[in-house]
């Protein structure tokens, strides 16, 4: 089994009861055992511009699992969620009903061209570390170090729910 840390966000619609869902459907999942479940935190949506005030907010968290499906399966089982709770890919970084990124998988590197890991901006987003921080407060993310001053050093704005 492999400890892996899976991002969640939601914009639009009933966001709560989509991620309620989305963590019922990992959790249950074959291979999969829940570890931990983060506070839910309300944030601005960011966009390829910057922060667009004008969007709806996002609610995001993290959950923790242990697992014994390689990256690859583990990302084919999030992007099938994401697509049964309506996620439509038009638009980058846009809008959507349901976002599940793989953000660390047991601190492995890994550069494919359907999965960079640890993810990319993980280290620079306080939606993903200070929920990660709450669950797991000696994490490391392979390649930048521990999450805490990482999220020291995020500028963008995160309120607990």
């Amino acid at each position: 089994m492999t400890r892996a840390v899976i991002a969640f966000g939601a914009n639009l619609g009933d966001r709560e009861a989509t991620i309620a869902a989305a963590v019922r459907a990992i959790a249950e999942a074959d291979g999969i055992d829940l570890a931990a479940v983060s506070p839910v935190y309300e944030t601005a949506a960011i966009k390829d511009a910057g922060v667009d005030d004008g969007a709806p907010r996002y609610l995001n968290g993290v959950v923790v699992v242990e697992t014994s499906l390689d990256p690859l399966a583990l990302l084919d089982l999030l992007q099938r969620i994401e697509l049964e709770h309506g996620r439509v890919r038009t638009e980058h970084w846009g809008d959507r009903t349901l976002d599940l990124d793989l953000i660390d998988v047991d601190g492995m590197m890994l550069d494919d061209e359907r999965l960079v890991l640890p993810h990319p901006r993980a280290w620079q987003r306080a939606f993903v570390l200070q929920p990660w921080l709450d669950v797991e407060p000696a994490a490391v993310l392979a390649g930048r170090g521990p999450i805490a001053p990482l999220r020291a050093a995020a500028s963008d704005e995160v309120e607990r729910r």
